[in-house]
């Protein structure tokens, strides 16, 4: 029986308002993207959000299609959250998306108001609950209307079926319009989340991290750690059975080699500053006013707690952001190496 740490709340974890809105989110949150699906070890899952939760993270980050396979992880998370976390039900945030391909068939991905709907729904059963607390579109589509993708997240929440919404990947132009649309519908967009991290700084060269704080959205960025490039583990090359060695994975052999030199300079600048390469990585992250949380994953116990053992590093300082700047300079997403 889970009977959750008393002093979870006692300041460890620092929470930041979403935008203008009501909601307070951990700077920290944990993404079950990866380690939570049907080929992952359930033992050590559990752990993890036991884990998490003891140690202030409210906010669990999922989608329709997080696995492997598709659809295991809400599963599994939904099973642990009735199991383990009923009696916290209102402490936690809960979110999910829909957009990526879940099911045969020309319903089973993108933006249509049938596939969002649906997806929604089925999530809801996965998940065991009666509502997400945040409901995303995962991707744009290109082929269907922003108002019809649009009107299928304002029924989400009309319906009680999410309490707010948010965009996922969207570019600069359509996300501004998608916005405005929802407005419109009486909907406001609570939350965007992009890729972000010190190699990948496209929200900040195009201007979207100051379009979202003049406009109170709020930026609960992933990838903070280019999925794993910021962690130490490609300073001497790419190590066997890492994600790049992987030809199956997201993170390609060029990637990290055109990120490289960056990457050992980075790691350098850490060791001057007596701190890991992945705390610098998170510390960066969250020196950035827009940014309201960083979503992390955690293959055990332990990297979850050495991900929130940054916030015993120290702060950056003006200068040794201007270092940063110099080594690895925001670029817009076109120009962008990886």
């Amino acid at each position: 029986m889970y009977s959750a740490d008393p002093t979870r709340y006692d300041g460890r974890m620092p929470f930041r308002r979403c935008g203008d809105s009501g909601l307070l989110l951990p700077e920290i949150s944990l993404g079950c993207w990866h380690n939570f699906g049907h080929v992952d070890d359930q033992h050590e899952a559990r752990a993890i959000l036991r884990r998490a939760f003891d140690r202030g993270v409210t906010h669990f980050d999922l989608a329709n299609n997080y696995g492997p396979p598709p659809g295991s992880a809400e599963e599994n998370v939904g099973r642990i959250l009735a199991e383990d976390f009923s009696a916290h039900r209102d402490e936690l945030i809960i979110s999910s998306k829909a957009g990526h391909e879940m099911w045969q068939g020309p319903y089973g991905e993108w933006g249509s108001r049938k596939h969002v709907l649906a997806s929604l729904d089925q999530s809801l059963k996965r998940l065991r609950l009666d509502y997400v607390d945040i409901f995303y579109s995962h991707r744009p589509d290109k082929n269907t209307r922003l108002e019809e993708t649009m009107s299928a997240l304002a029924t989400a929440v009309s319906s009680g079926r999410a309490l707010y919404v948010g965009l996922s990947k969207y570019p600069p132009k359509m996300l501004k319009q998608a916005v405005k649309i929802l407005k419109d519908m009486g909907v406001r967009c609570l939350i965007y989340q992009p890729p972000y991290s010190i190699l990948n700084r496209w929200p900040e060269a195009e201007g979207i991290h100051d379009w979202l704080e003049e406009k109170g959205i709020g930026s609960i960025v992933f990838s903070p750690l280019a999925q794993g490039m910021l962690t130490g583990k490609y300073v001497d090359g790419i190590p066997a059975g890492s994600r790049a060695a992987r030809a199956e994975g997201f993170l390609q052999t060029a990637q990290v080699e055109a990120q490289i030199e960056k990457i050992r300079a980075l790691h350098r600048f850490a060791d001057d500053l007596g701190m890991s390469l992945q705390h610098l990585a998170l510390r960066w992250v969250l020196s950035q006013s827009a940014v309201t949380s960083a979503i992390i994953g955690a293959r055990t116990v332990a990297q979850l707690d050495d991900s929130l053992a940054a916030f015993q590093a120290p702060s950056l300082d003006k200068e040794a952001l201007e270092i940063i700047d110099a080594i690895a300079p925001a670029v817009k997403k076109d120009d962008a190496e990886g």
